[in-house]
């Protein structure tokens, strides 16, 4: 339990200082002081400090206490908006290169800042793991075939409730339950296109995107995307009149990897784009309730008049991971994802649509929301410091306003995937920019994973990426 007092003292500092109650230079309270105010040992207090000095925050002066540190570069400088390759639709071949990279990641011994996910201690597992063992030892035989292929009514009656709260109309009988998002994603994709079409697809794009069209024999039209606002509109409505596509795969809140959220107006536009030419959108949302603001930014799904909106999202990102619920609302191609369903899997785990279903109606998730919101603010914020000290100049970085990816632009020279070696070597993940287009490329970006712990381990591993960064080209 130390360690985790330890860093939700240093979390607390770190909001002071951000919000100006601390200022550049002001002495922090004594060890003494500090121990007295929050009833912590003096050694806890000491590791929140030095956690703090990691993080470029605070530093100790010789007999005098620890001081705020003078301002100094909060994040490296924003990227500029993505170019597409050269605009064709593209047949893809790129599973192989993320497999191998992914494989090559996913050993506790790194530090994951090539992960996909957040750090698991920010998600309630214990109490899930509760309700998940009353489900099971409760379970009514009958659950087992009750809406079989839309899933537990209880489960999309509460994520009907939650679509409300925002102002979202959603009947519960829109909702089927998928075996995660990525299950929901590639059942809309089936279901709106045939092999050889061609799909408009963000640069760079969410590598499961690329895998799905390769697994359907689709082509990608690669669309330019700003690190802040989205998809280009003018750039989609020329490939749109070049290409005629069947179907847009986009994510237009916290996109992955950049973390760009789309104003709501340009939703609005896009929207209306896609439908005059009756092109349906397949929207991933799985980071929608990751968002730093003061409201949740409205889904594409808010502005469908058309039912051409087919909207994705899951638990897995915000409540989760390992469950493998997600859900999709498919609009008017209702009938055909729930039939792609159940010809695929025919059903997702009763068990933990129950679990999750009494989760959600015994109060409680919005609180926990808050708190991984904050927490991931809070990461995203230390590891742009942290780019911002160690990495070479030149660099560049996404500030998302959600979610817990940014995506690092290297000087000119740099290379991601000679970098992605030299840092495993080091006992370091990273996932390297080409991975993320189907014409492979932003050879010299990578996308930083900023949701695990923000600890000694992750600063240094920070710095020794910076240097390797420095020699990767």
């Amino acid at each position: 339990m130390k360690s985790t007092r330890y860093a939700a003292l240093a979390d607390e500092i770190e909001q002071a200082i951000a919000a100006g109650v601390l200022r550049p230079g002001d002495r922090l309270p004594s060890v003494r002081q500090t121990c007295a105010s929050h009833t912590v040992s003096p050694s806890t207090v000491f590791q929140a400090y030095y956690l703090l000095e990691a993080r470029g925050l605070v530093r100790a002066r010789e007999r005098s206490g620890w001081f705020v540190t003078e301002a100094a570069p909060a994040a490296p400088p924003e990227p500029a908006a993505s170019s597409a390759p050269d605009g064709n639709a593209v047949e893809l071949d790129v599973s192989a290169m993320v497999f191998d990279i992914l494989e090559a990641s996913m050993s506790r011994a790194v530090a994951p800042f090539g992960s996909a996910f957040p750090g698991p201690e920010l998600f309630p597992l214990a109490r899930l793991g509760q309700e998940m063992a009353a489900a099971a030892q409760s379970l009514d035989p009958r659950a087992t075939v009750d809406d079989l292929t839309p899933g537990l009514a209880r489960l999309r009656r509460q994520i009907a409730r939650r679509y409300l709260a925002d102002g979202i109309a959603v009947d519960p009988d829109e909702i089927v339950i998928t075996n995660g998002a990525l299950e929901a994603l590639n059942l809309c994709l089936a279901a709106v296109t045939r092999p050889g079409d061609a799909v408009l697809v963000e640069s760079p794009c969410f590598y499961g995107a690329l895998q799905a069209l390769e697994r359907l024999g689709l082509r990608a039209i690669e669309v330019p995307t700003h690190p802040r606002d989205g998809i280009d509109l003018d750039a989609l409505a020329s490939a749109v009149s070049r290409h005629a596509p069947r179907a847009a795969w986009l994510m237009p809140s916290f996109q992955n990897p950049l973390g760009a959220l789309m104003p709501e107006a340009r939703k609005r536009e896009l929207v209306a784009l896609l439908a005059r030419h009756g092109i349906p959108l397949i929207e991933d949302d799985v980071y929608g309730e990751l968002w730093f603001g003061e409201r949740r930014p409205p889904p594409a799904k808010a502005f469908d008049a058309e039912g051409l909106v087919l909207h994705c999202s899951s638990f897995s990102k915000s409540l989760a991971p390992g469950y493998r619920i997600g859900w999709a609302i498919p609009g008017r191609f209702r009938k055909t994802v729930a039939r792609q369903k159940l010809s695929l899997s025919i059903a997702t785990s009763a068990p933990a649509q129950i679990a999750l279903a009494a989760y959600l109606e015994r109060g409680g998730h919005d609180r926990h929301l808050r708190r991984l919101r904050e927490t991931l603010r809070i990461r995203q914020a230390s590891v742009l410091r942290a780019i911002a000290a160690h990495f070479p100049e030149g660099t560049r970085a996404t500030r998302p306003e959600g979610g817990y990816f940014t995506w690092v632009e290297l000087p000119a020279g740099g290379d991601a995937l000679a970098l992605h070696r030299r840092a495993l070597a080091a006992g370091i993940s990273i996932a390297p920019g080409p991975i993320f287009s189907a014409g492979r490329g932003f050879g010299h970006c990578l996308r930083i994973n900023c949701g695990h712990a923000w600890d000694e381990r992750a600063h240094d591993a920070i710095a020794t990426l910076g240097r390797l960064a420095g020699r990767a080209g």
